[in-house]
């Protein structure tokens, strides 16, 4: 447009003079313009599936999942991935020493052993004579399994072929000795280090090094594996022991993580059915076991629902979310107020409201909070679409509107009572000293109770989930521009067709309804176990209820929360505490209030002023950060801090009535 010769001072005027222009020309339309280019949203996706997976996240009444549904050729993945799934069988470039912190720790953790073994059993084999050849070979990989990196096995000659059975038929009687003798014993071993390497996951390279071991190695002549450096066929090749990367390292698209605590919830139902009367097993240990269940779970659960929902129309998806996305909390709500219902004890109701709240509270604190932190630390500010969180903050405002209204209409116009008042003889002029004041709402203030709040209890709970029904059509039919979701064609073109699911969408039902089940029992058995840490315990129930079993069944969202934001995408890392808290609000307790209606567990929808004021503080100040659509580390120590200090609170506050 611009000569060269003309000075760029200049030139950023005219240009200045003609954007001022178009604006007084037609200020509308370039106003509009500007406002989508700021909110739109261009998502990359390799296949179709992945794609509708992706705009699902930015839904609202759909939980956020980060892991892909579909899988990802290797050949696509970065190298850092390509490692995590190699077989270790390949001589690559290393640069840099060997003896790292990751190296010096697999000698103390499984090298000094594992070397032993093989020593003996070499000792073994060299008094049997017949089994020298094997005995030379357990020397060498005595050797090696002691410091194995940057060291290769080796096959003498041609391809990996040549199969045990195949050296059974040869007939030499050092292969029956070794069959009977060496292997088992080798086998043992190395099944105890491929369990332990797996379990602590950043260290499954010793697993992968393990498992090549025992299935080839060992089952090969022993004339052909030497340990060499020279390039021939790699039998086994491993440079390091520990690979920090292996949190992302997935089987059939599940973490590694959560593949690795389901032995926990087989453990669980086994200590907590069999041994009833707590003969082998505390309570305590049972109740730990039980919690800590939930995670995996809760994991198995989201991973269900993002699948059929990523392979699905956007109705089907809405209901797969609405239904199980409560499964988790729920589960244990209604099995912790049937157990204090059984039992007579109220206290089991003010832990379910305890836990309640704790969710609101980790979902509108903590989660948004802790994803700044992180994606502050990476990225110096992080931007997201202040329109769309608008929604979400309307939404949140409705919601802890609508739950504790019967609160606060209580505090209008029910009896304020004490207990224990006392007044010295002859003073008429000190106060009288009280203890336990409380509001009277439903013991012995009945008429208040039934005539005006329990009809309040059920009008909201049919208006907060019609106007969870009204965000949904509002978000996704009719104002679906807000979010102003774009699928980029750089990656969805003729493989979309072709691309492969890890989970079915029968699969994934059926995934759901056995996770379903076993949230159940695991619920069952937390709920069961949970009265000697409530009565013996000299923290608060509060404390209780808003840390343990509020935040470890989200554990897994808020971890893809984390992941968002690292991936500079805050707005998803919002929308998953937004999401869970509206949830709760809309979903969840209406549902408690319905099945307390047919089967009356003592659940009342009034809460303690320490969950009132809480809640209210923290949905006024998570709207204030949000204002600006801008967020950095310091907007998120400010949410944490909060946090923090309500849950001082909650240690140090006096156990709730009825505990």
């Amino acid at each position: 447009m611009f000569s060269n010769n003309v000075p760029p001072k200049l030139s950023k005027i005219c240009l200045r003079l003609i954007f001022l222009l178009c604006i007084f020309s037609n200020p509308a339309a370039i106003l509009c313009k500007m406002c989508e280019a700021s909110i739109r949203t261009t998502l990359r996706a390799e296949n179709e599936v992945e794609a509708h997976k992706l705009a699902n996240n930015y839904r609202f009444g759909f939980r956020k999942w980060k892991s892909h549904v579909t899988e990802r050729p290797i050949e696509d993945r970065s190298d850092v991935v390509k490692e995590l799934y190699s077989d270790l069988n390949y001589i690559k470039h290393h640069s840099g020493s060997l003896v790292t912190v990751g190296n010096v720790i697999y000698v103390l953790l499984f090298g000094w052993w594992i070397s032993l073994f093989y020593f003996l059993v070499s000792l073994l084999m060299f008094c049997t004579i017949a089994g020298i050849p094997y005995g030379k070979l357990c020397l060498q990989l005595s050797g090696y399994f002691l410091w194995p990196f940057g060291k290769a096995l080796q096959k003498v000659s041609g391809k990996i072929c040549r199969t045990f059975l195949k050296h059974i038929e040869v007939c030499r009687p050092s292969t029956y000795v070794w069959l009977v003798l060496g292997y088992p014993l080798l086998a043992v071993v190395h099944f105890l280090a491929i369990f332990l390497s797996w379990i602590l996951v950043f260290t499954i390279p010793v697993s992968k090094m393990n498992v090549r071991t025992v299935s080839i190695i060992l089952l090969m002549p022993p004339e052909e594996v030497i340990i060499r450096t020279v390039k021939k066929v790699i039998l086994l090749c491993c440079y390091r022991a520990f690979n920090w990367y292996y949190y992302k390292f997935t089987v059939d698209g599940i973490n590694v993580f959560a593949v690795n605590l389901l032995p926990l919830v087989i453990i669980t139902l086994v200590i907590g059915y069999m041994d009833k009367d707590n003969y082998y097993v505390s309570s305590e240990v049972k109740f730990a076991t039980a919690v800590s269940s939930i995670i995996p779970l809760s994991y198995y659960i989201g991973m269900g629902i993002a699948s059929i929902s990523a392979q699905s129309n956007f109705a089907v998806g809405a209901v797969v979310n609405a239904t199980f996305g409560s499964i988790t909390e729920m589960a244990f709500y209604i099995t912790a107020l049937l157990q204090g219902h059984r039992a007579g004890n109220k206290c089991y109701a003010e832990i379910v409201k305890s836990a309640l709240t704790g969710t609101l509270l980790g979902c509108i604190l903590f989660i948004p909070g802790i994803c700044m932190i992180i994606g502050g630390c990476k990225h110096r500010e992080q931007r997201f679409n202040s329109r769309s969180a608008g929604v979400s903050s309307a939404l949140l405002f409705i919601s802890i509107g609508g739950v504790f209204a019967p609160t606060l209409f209580s505090k209008a116009y029910g009896n304020f009572i004490c207990e224990g008042c006392n007044n010295s003889p002859g003073n008429t002029t000190k106060p009288f000293l009280c203890n336990n004041c409380h509001y009277d709402l439903s013991e012995n203030n009945r008429p208040l109770f039934l005539s005006h709040i329990e009809p309040l209890v059920y009008t909201i709970s049919v208006l907060l989930p019609s106007a969870y029904l009204i965000g949904l059509i509002f978000t996704l039919k009719t104002h679906s521009h807000i979010y102003d979701i774009h699928i980029s064609d750089a990656h969805c073109h003729g493989a979309d067709h072709g691309a492969v699911v890890h989970w079915s969408r029968a699969r994934a039902l059926v995934v759901l309804i056995l996770a379903t089940v076993l949230m159940a029992a695991c619920a069952d058995l937390s709920t069961e176990h949970i009265k000697p840490i409530i009565s013996n315990s000299s923290v608060s129930q509060y404390f209780i209820g808003v840390t343990v079993l509020a935040m470890v069944p989200e554990l897994p969202e808020i971890v893809n929360g984390i992941q968002f934001a690292l991936q500079n995408n805050i707005s998803l890392s919002l929308e998953v505490g937004s999401c869970i808290a509206v949830q709760v609000c809309m979903l969840q307790i209406p549902l408690l209030i319905l099945f307390n209606a047919f089967y009356d567990v003592g659940f009342v929808l009034i809460f303690s002023d320490l969950h009132l004021w809480a809640s209210i503080f923290s949905v006024i100040l998570v709207n204030y950060i949000f204002m600006d659509g801008k967020s950095d580390y310091f907007q998120g120590t400010a949410l944490v801090v909060v946090y923090l200090i309500l849950l001082a609170l909650y240690f140090f506050a006096p156990a709730p009535l009825g505990c």
